[in-house]
């Protein structure tokens, strides 16, 4: 899940930065770091609790809320391993301080922003900078620290992500409901400039210039292609029931399979001629990547399907402010948090059933989640829903913790980089990909007069089923190490 660091564990003290080596990464380099990487998934959860409120301001449709989700979504996906190859040749740093100016410049401009068109174009660039901005934070603490440090600061960045989806929910509700200066939706995103400010002067002086010592060659050939397959496919499921499926939006389909093949042949092309392309196509031969990711598509399809929906559901359909739907969804984001902390124990326990156990638990959570929303549709559904939302959001953790180490396991460590690349382009590509197709079926359902309850159940149908999917590819996958 794309909840808040423990802040005294990482506070800067005297003594951690005298003990650092020069060049090193200190206490107060990872706190900086840590502030960089939570502001990605902190934007992606806040949005989804300010949907409504953007939609009563600006007059839009589902379809184009759903664009302002799945731009930032896409270009933060097909970026990412750009953004590493582009901080190996030129310094992590550089590319940190630059990703965070311009996550801040274009955070400004989202606030600022005068029409939905400026929004969806700055959200598109925010994501980009995002993309830039994060595989610094991990590149960095991998260059910089050796042993326990570097488990300590990998452990308190993975937990960076499960705090600052808590912090989205609930901080984007309040703002929301503060409502400052009578400026709406606006602070959300404007609450970002003096945080990156912050982070920008601290991180001149705190985090260490590192730089790989043979970077990879950028695979500009791959990133195009990789781009124009999943806008080619994204655009027409995000547009199309609003524009009526005009012959060019349905045109776009037949790019999909063209620019997919395409992506893979030059992919390969560049694989053999030694040099490493974006996304290798050899790493998708060893069992557990290419089984660790067709379990990846629907899982992370349905979470992003469902924080979307879950959002309008709770504002549009139950008449709840922003604060209350971020306070509602939090039982899920804390049970995350909590269970992603002691995946390692239950994987290491249950091994390669780690993976079905957890989407059955899942599973669980949301089957009993579907009469509530269905037979209780009312002011007590927040209350009624709270341990369905705890039940799933604990299998969840166990469930997204498996899949992330079976896909690396079997990774080479010189080809690292890469396989993390794989897995988080096909993390965020599969997010957008549930925002748009799950947030079609519920606006279908919905608002062909059924009501917000029948469209959220057609889509917490759509995520058990993929549970069940998930939970049989699980039984053949190979044992996590």
């Amino acid at each position: 899940m794309v909840g808040m660091t423990n802040t005294l564990a990482i506070r800067p003290t005297r003594h951690r930065l005298r003990r650092a080596a020069p060049g090193g990464l200190t206490a107060a380099g990872l706190t900086t770091l840590l502030i960089g990487a939570a502001l990605a998934p902190i934007d992606f959860m806040v949005v989804n609790v300010a949907l409504p409120t953007i939609d009563r301001d600006l007059h839009v449709s589902t379809s184009t809320l759903e664009l302002i989700v799945a731009g930032y979504g896409i270009s933060y996906a097909l970026l990412l391993v750009l953004g590493g190859r582009l901080g190996d040749a030129f310094g992590r740093r550089r590319l940190f301080l630059t990703g965070l100016a311009a996550f801040t410049l274009t955070s400004l401009v989202c606030g600022l922003a005068p029409n939905v068109q400026t929004l969806i174009v700055a959200r598109i660039a925010q994501g980009a900078a995002g993309a830039l901005m994060l595989p610094q934070v991990l590149a960095t603490i991998q260059a910089t620290t050796t042993g326990t440090r570097r488990a300590r600061a990998i452990g308190r960045f993975g937990a960076t992500s499960g705090i600052a989806s808590l912090i989205g929910q609930v901080g984007g509700g309040l703002l929301l409901a503060a409502n400052v200066a009578d400026t709406g939706w606006r602070p959300i995103f404007l609450i970002n400039v003096p945080i990156g400010l912050t982070a920008l002067l601290l991180a001149v002086r705190t985090v260490p210039a590192t730089r790989s010592d043979r970077p990879a060659r950028a695979d500009l050939a791959g990133t195009v292609l990789l781009a124009v397959t999943i806008a080619a496919l994204l655009v027409p499921l995000t547009e199309g029931r609003a524009l009526g499926w005009p012959a060019w939006l349905l045109a776009l389909f037949a790019v999909v399979p063209v620019a997919a093949v395409a992506f893979f042949l030059v992919e390969r092309r560049i694989e053999r001629s030694g040099r490493l392309p974006l996304l290798p196509p050899s790493l998708l031969r060893l069992p557990g990547v290419r089984g660790g990711l067709l379990a990846a598509v629907p899982f992370f399809v349905g979470f992003g399907g469902f924080m979307f929906v879950y959002a309008l559901a709770m504002q549009q359909g139950l008449g709840l402010g922003p604060l209350g739907a971020g306070l509602a969804i939090s039982p899920l984001a804390v049970a995350f948090f909590v269970f992603s902390m002691l995946s390692p124990r239950l994987i290491a326990r249950f091994g390669r059933r780690a993976l079905p156990l957890g989407v059955a638990v899942q599973g669980l959570g949301i089957a009993l989640m579907i009469p509530v929303v269905l037979f209780g549709w009312s002011h007590r559904a927040p209350l009624l829903l709270i341990v369905p939302l705890v039940v799933a959001g604990a299998g969840q953790a166990v469930g997204a913790m498996s899949i992330f180490r079976i896909v690396l396991a079997e990774v080479p460590a010189d080809r690292a980089g890469a396989g993390s690349g794989i897995l988080t382009t096909t993390q965020q590509t599969a997010i957008a990909l549930g925002t748009a197709l799950l947030g079609s079926l519920y606006a279908t359902v919905a608002g062909g007069g059924a009501g917000a309850a029948h469209g959220m159940a057609a889509v917490l149908t759509a995520q058990l089923a993929a549970c069940i999917l998930i939970a049989a590819l699980g039984r053949r996958l190979p044992q996590p190490r």
